[in-house]
């Protein structure tokens, strides 16, 4: 029943958008499987090259171009899942906001600051009540689970302002280092400008950054998170919110996909 409904969508497509608008709307199939969730983009290839991938029963090759609501896409013979509607946003999260839906202590919450998007958004993550900067907020409880697993060791970027010896510092942050008993990866620490330091960590655990510079015998002062993974800040403006962009979601999606099993 669902197949033959698909067809005949596909059908009713066909006629009512002429050949050149149909090309435009065809996107390569490594960016299509990954967009719905199947395989990364990286894993697409393979599929395609192992001719697992299938556009109006021909076999795909890596390259090849399908629209999804005009060709019948399938993986293993099960038809390409429909693209869900979902929200993703980016905030740069001011200080003195806590990141949750509701406080019972009556702070200010993130949830506050997008209430205006048009969906029910939660965090992915957290940024403490002191810190600022990147935080992404999504109604894709699939796509939360696998940013938020162990095993998704994405690169987040976090501009520190601190005070104390930054000359003794720098080797101590670099270096190996343990938080309740457990090793982190080396971070990636470089001076900004005076002051400021450049700390770029895998894992997430609770106030890493800011118990890390006081190993080190640093005074965080402000601390702003501009990076993850492949997403950046930019010039958000404080407190400000935006839609992620269609290629901002693939990556995303991607390294939900490469990382998070």
């Amino acid at each position: 029943m669902i197949e033959n409904r698909e067809r005949e969508r596909s059908a009713v497509v066909r006629q009512a958008f002429p050949a050149e608008k149909r090309r435009e709307m065809e996107q390569r199939l490594q960016k299509l499987l990954s967009a719905r969730g199947v395989v990364s983009r990286r894993t697409a290839e393979a599929y395609l090259a192992a001719g697992r991938v299938t556009v109006n029963g021909r076999p795909a090759q890596v390259g090849d171009k399908a629209d999804p609501e005009r060709d019948e896409i399938r993986v293993d013979g099960r038809l390409l899942p429909p693209l869900e509607r979902r929200t993703y946003l980016m905030l740069n999260k001011p200080r003195g906001y806590v990141t949750t839906l509701s406080d019972e202590k009556g702070r200010k919450t993130v949830a506050q600051l997008v209430s205006g998007c048009g969906a029910r958004v939660w965090p992915v993550g957290r940024l403490d009540l002191d810190s600022e900067g990147l935080l992404l907020l999504t109604d894709d409880g699939g796509l939360t689970q696998k940013l938020l697993h162990p095993s998704h060791e994405v690169e987040k970027e976090y501009h520190v302002w601190v005070e104390g010896d930054l000359e003794r510092a720098i080797p101590i942050l670099r270096g190996p280092m343990t938080l309740d008993g457990v090793p982190l990866h080396p971070a990636r620490v470089q001076p900004v400008k005076a002051g400021v330091l450049s700390v770029v960590i895998h894992e997430g655990r609770n106030r890493q950054v800011r118990r890390m510079c006081a190993i080190a015998g640093l005074n965080v002062t402000r601390l702003r998170r501009v990076r993850e993974g492949g997403l950046t800040l930019g010039n958000l403006p404080v407190g400000r919110w935006r839609v992620l962009t269609e290629g901002e979601l693939a990556q995303l999606l991607d390294d939900s996909t490469e990382n998070g099993k």
